[in-house]
């Protein structure tokens, strides 16, 4: 494992509250970093909400999950907070000196003064298909759309689900493979309307091909992938061959080890106390769906609120003897100074 990283706060979760708390953290005069399991912030409201629109958010109407997530990054780049993106949480342990060592999978690892988990409902990690044997195969010939793809040129790809990056995944390699095919149980996909038109105009084309189907296993010369077996319409069990599988099949939450991290949990949720949002552990706070208390409603405006209380928290841990002042952007000079105004 790397050295670890000295930080006054660590951020778990780059979702909308993660990345708020970020920013009540920066007025307080608290630097931080930031984690997500996901290659790119925004979290649940980027995966599934990034062209729906939201009208609850204060002072604006509507706006999209990714706008929302856009003005949130905004709002932040003063403060210069360092992300760590497509990085699991694994392990969060007390140092004995008041401080947190927190390490991830990919072997990242900070010493933390305050640990805020804004983990929404969990780590959101790719689903795969339920089948036998794909695990040797990863990242050399089956693939997870959310990650980093090779080049699949003079290949035959596979491509399952019925997704915005389903459908993208085939249109970025239908100039290069040899052949592309997308499988679903049927053809009716959840993509945005542009994403499908320019989807069936290449199948219109012949550029793609579709292919309904429900896979129940693989196809393997010695170790390398042949085919993936599904059942077709008629329900007989048919092999495709393929050279290259991409399972575009959406994420699902898992809480993950927040569960194995000793602090208490009720119903998979961090309990918290609601003038802090502190846990059970000094110096670790929760924020957003990640949390429960009497009340709770899981609105990002509420996770906002917390997020605020949970920064005012945090500075009256990291400075017992200090007096946490409210001050106001509007007026305060030392908030207009952190914000770079002045």
């Amino acid at each position: 494992m790397a050295t670890p990283i000295d930080t006054d706060a660590l951020v778990i979760g780059a979702g909308p509250v993660g990345l708020f708390q970020a920013f009540q953290l920066g007025l307080q005069g608290i630097a931080c970093h930031i984690v997500d399991a996901l290659p790119h912030v925004g979290g649940q409201c980027a995966e599934l909400y990034a062209d729906k629109p939201i009208y609850d958010i204060p002072g604006i109407p509507v706006c999209t999950g990714r706008e929302l997530v856009e003005r949130l990054q905004q709002q932040i780049a003063p403060f210069q907070p360092t992300f760590h993106l497509g990085q699991t949480v694994e392990t969060l342990q007390a140092t004995g000196d008041g401080r947190w060592a927190v390490g991830t999978n990919t072997g990242t690892a900070w010493t933390a003064r305050t640990v805020f988990i804004a983990a929404g409902v969990g780590a959101f990690v790719p689903r795969s298909l339920p089948i036998e044997g794909l695990a040797p195969l990863m990242n050399q010939q089956a693939w997870f759309a959310s990650s980093p793809l090779p080049d699949f040129a003079g290949q035959h790809l596979l491509v399952t689900g019925d997704s915005d990056s389903a459908l993208q995944t085939c249109l970025d390699a239908m100039d290069s493979a040899a052949s592309v095919t997308l499988m679903h149980r049927r053809e009716h996909f959840s993509a945005e309307p542009e994403r499908m038109e320019a989807f069936k105009a290449a199948l219109a084309a012949g550029r793609v091909r579709f292919v309904a189907g429900q896979p129940t296993g693989i196809a393997v010369a010695g170790e390398r992938l042949t085919a993936l077996r599904y059942l077709n319409a008629e329900g007989a069990e048919v092999d495709l061959p393929c050279d290259q599988l991409v399972m575009a099949l959406g994420l699902s939450p898992k809480l993950g080890p927040v569960a194995d991290w000793g602090l208490q949990i009720e119903r998979k949720q961090l309990v918290v106390s609601t003038d802090t949002f502190a846990t059970s552990a000094p110096g670790i706070f929760a924020v957003g769906d990640i949390n429960t208390y009497p009340g709770k409603k899981k609105l990002i405006l509420c996770g906002f609120h917390e997020a605020t209380l949970a920064a005012f928290g945090a500075a009256a841990h990291l400075w017992p003897n200090d007096k946490t002042l409210l001050q106001y952007t509007t007026t305060s000079t030392t908030l207009h100074k952190r914000l770079g105004l002045i």
